[in-house]
């Protein structure tokens, strides 16, 4: 089965489908990215005491404990699950672009890493491996890199100009 291309040439209905597809997609995944914001989870430190707690600082802001095992359980959980959920669906409309070969390969492999990578980097840091927070940090910025460019490669393709695919 030949899907190199294939978005280009589906009927109009189904790419302007696909297109509100990835983009209610691409708000609930930057509404996540939001959320990282909000929880100062862009700085190593505030990856450490989002999981680790704070409650050792006098000057804490905001108070955090340390996530108790099943609440690191139910975050990873959910996380690894959706978030592997969310990667396939758009690698599988990335092998349908027209993109060369080894960039399909790099747009739909790298994701799973990047989340085996976040979400295992956490866990180990939880557990006390402390620098591990360096390596969230870059495997969480290498997966949202990914998902801009593979999402906006894709609804570039799929509102751009197109072939009119020709009657079996």
């Amino acid at each position: 089965m030949q899907i190199d291309g294939s978005l280009k040439k589906l009927p109009r209905d189904i790419r302007i489908f696909l297109a509100i597809f990835v983009v209610v997609l691409s708000i609930g995944f930057y509404t996540g990215l939001l959320f990282v914001v909000n929880t100062d989870s862009f700085s190593p430190m505030g990856v450490e005491e989002n999981y680790l707690g704070n409650e050792a600082l006098e000057e804490a802001a905001v108070m955090k404990f340390k996530k108790s095992p099943r609440e690191m359980l139910n975050i990873i959980h959910t996380h690894v699950l959706s978030m592997s959920l969310i990667f396939f669906l758009l690698g599988i409309l990335v092998w349908a672009t027209t993109l060369p070969r080894r960039w399909k390969q790099f747009l739909s492999i790298e994701p799973f890493l990047s989340v085996i990578l976040t979400f295992g980097g956490i866990y180990v840091m939880w557990l006390g491996w402390y620098g591990f927070k360096y390596v969230v940090i870059l495997s969480g910025l290498a997966m949202t890199l990914t998902y801009v460019i593979a999402s906006g490669l894709v609804l570039f393709q799929l509102l751009g100009k197109h072939t009119r695919s020709q009657p079996g």
